[in-house]
């Protein structure tokens, strides 16, 4: 009889907290209506849906798209504090539906309206063309017409997308969705304003004599008596100038030509080259690609050396084309200004006025008969001249080193600090490794540590299946969740998901380095070389197991629908 009693009691208590929850749960849905917007917090981004907390102790979904950017990148993260519209109570299962890009539209919309009512400008990104115009991402999409793009009509449109541009609203309707923009109304503006002297006295081709005003390093600006005109660095002599003031100077006096003469928008180009005849038009009358030729070393750069092989043209050999095997770090320890040089010609840009040369060309390569024997699989051995961040150069021959990537040291070890790359090799060490690749275009030799082994990884599916309990000890911990070292190398992870913790529960108050738990193996992805691990399903079997063994029903799940169907009857 007692123990009857104190079963009554506890049922009667369960019932009385239940009440209670759902009159709390009751007044907080009241407030709730379609067409709201809300703030919350990003609880979960999943794979298709995003769980947002909008603080009445309801959670809703989200599309994941509305978290990602053209190039499908998450902009969000858990824990960021967003705006979402109400679109339905619940759906089909009984869920809160919500909307991040409603919320934000809406949002924009009244900040337009303002911007339109006070004649102001918005800025925006052009995103695609559309009949009649473009479509322009303002926060919402909005119209240009083909007419308001620019000052003067363009037949391809096609330049503009992907440009963030100023405009003016002219329109806004918001119960047609309807917003029309022009970017002419804000260049016309900027034109009114520019100053108003005429240049009509100028014309392209005429000759005229100016005073060098002001010398800048892309160029000089040349009074022509009272209007400037700019005379670039690439204008002022068919052949190289490291700087105008090179070439001219302040105050100097200098014949040149009007190349280009913008009315509306006054701007004058000017030329002093074009005064004489360029040495470029015939450029490939006199020079073929492999020709071998003779010129003087006018300037040395780290990149090469450039070498003038007549006035007015001049050719780079850059350090990668002046030795097979030696890495020329300054060319000064090979040439010196003023000696001459025999090269070959390796290309001709006559649009980019660019001639490329090589010097090594003149010897045999070396790389050609090291791909003849040294294939693919090759097991070669050589001291470490070099240690960088990502990897080691390994001396296989005089003057040839094979790169060790830091990925190919292990399977399973990871290189996160550079500094463990020192703590593993030093230079001089001699290692054995394999011939990865031989790229003679590129002079590259790849070799690989690891493949000397057989990769754990090609056997880790039969070793930890699907659904095997595993014991580990946890090896690191992370804001998404927690690493667990299942043997040497090889890491599972137990999502935050996964934990079997409370929402309110931090994985940090439950999980220490070292600590050894016990998990279940829920995935392996051998591509990707990962492993999934949960103690939430584990957790939830023996529930159910404990459920299964005192319960042969275990009734329905209480839905936000449920609830407000409830409701409504009571109201009835």
């Amino acid at each position: 009889m007692n123990t009857g009693s104190q079963a009554g009691d506890s049922s009667n208590g369960d019932f009385n907290s239940f009440a209670s929850a759902f009159e709390a749960m009751d007044d907080q849905l009241a407030g709730l209506r379609a067409g709201s917007v809300v703030k919350g917090t990003i609880v979960e981004l999943g794979k298709d849906y995003a769980r947002v907390d909008i603080g009445f102790k309801l959670e809703g979904i989200v599309p994941i798209e509305q978290f990602k950017n053209a190039k499908g990148e998450k902009t969000h993260k858990v824990g960021d504090v967003i705006e979402v519209y109400i679109v339905h109570l619940e759906n089909d299962f009984g869920q809160l539906i919500l909307s991040h890009e409603k919320a934000v539209q809406k949002r924009v919309w009244g900040e337009v309206e303002k911007i339109f009512e006070k004649d102001g400008i918005v800025k925006g990104t052009i995103v695609q063309k559309v009949k009649g115009g473009l479509q322009v991402d303002i926060g919402v999409p909005a119209f240009l017409p083909g007419s308001q793009v620019d000052i003067r009509p363009h037949r391809n449109l096609d330049r503009f997308l992907g440009e963030e541009h100023e405009f003016k609203v002219l329109k806004v309707t918001r119960d047609k969705g309807n917003i029309v923009l022009s970017r002419r109304a804000v260049l016309m503006h900027e034109r009114d304003e520019l100053r108003s002297e005429t240049l009509q006295v100028l014309g392209e081709g005429v000759v005229m004599e100016g005073v060098v005003k002001n010398i800048t390093d892309y160029g000089v600006f040349i009074d022509l008596g009272g209007i400037d005109g700019l005379l670039h660095i690439t204008d002022i002599s068919w052949g190289r100038v490291n700087h105008p003031s090179d070439k001219l100077s302040v105050g100097e006096k200098v014949p040149v030509v009007v190349l280009k003469y913008d009315k509306e928008k006054e701007r004058v180009s000017l030329g002093m080259k074009q005064l004489k005849q360029d040495p470029w038009e015939t450029i490939d009358e006199r020079y073929a690609n492999n020709a071998t030729v003779k010129g003087k070393v006018i300037s040395l750069a780290d990149y090469g050396a450039f070498v003038e092989l007549e006035e007015g043209v001049e050719g780079l050999v850059h350090v990668s084309e002046m030795s097979w095997t030696k890495k020329v770090r300054n060319p000064s320890n090979i040439m010196s200004v003023g000696d001459y040089v025999e090269a070959v010609v390796l290309g001709i840009d006559r649009e980019q006025r660019r001639v490329s040369l090589g010097m090594k060309q003149l010897m045999p390569n070396p790389w050609r008969e090291l791909s003849d024997r040294l294939i693919p699989g090759t097991r070669v051995k050589g001291k470490v001249r070099s240690i960088t961040e990502f990897g080691i150069f390994v001396g296989i021959e005089d003057g040839i080193d094979g790169l060790v990537h830091v990925s190919d040291f292990s399977w399973t070890k990871r290189i996160k600090d550079p500094e463990e790359i020192s703590k593993l090799f030093s230079k001089g060490d001699e290692v054995e490794a394999v011939v990865l690749e031989v790229d003679v275009d590129n002079e590259r030799l790849s070799l690989g540590i690891k493949q000397l082994e057989t990769d754990p990884w090609d056997t880790i599916a039969q070793r930890y299946p699907v659904g095997v309990k595993i014991k580990g000890k946890v090896s690191s911990l992370t804001d998404f969740g927690v690493f667990v070292e299942i043997e040497d190398g090889i890491e599972g992870l137990i999502h935050n998901s996964q934990l079997g913790l409370k929402r309110d529960e931090d994985a940090k108050d439950h999980f220490k380095v070292g600590d050894e738990v016990e998990a279940e193996v829920t995935a392996v992805d051998r591509a990707e070389r990962r492993i999934s691990l949960s103690i939430k399903s584990i957790q939830q079997r023996e529930e159910r197991a404990n459920l299964d063994q005192f319960s042969g029903d275990s009734g329905g799940a209480v839905t936000i629908g449920d609830l407000l169907r409830e409701k409504m009857s009571s109201d009835d």
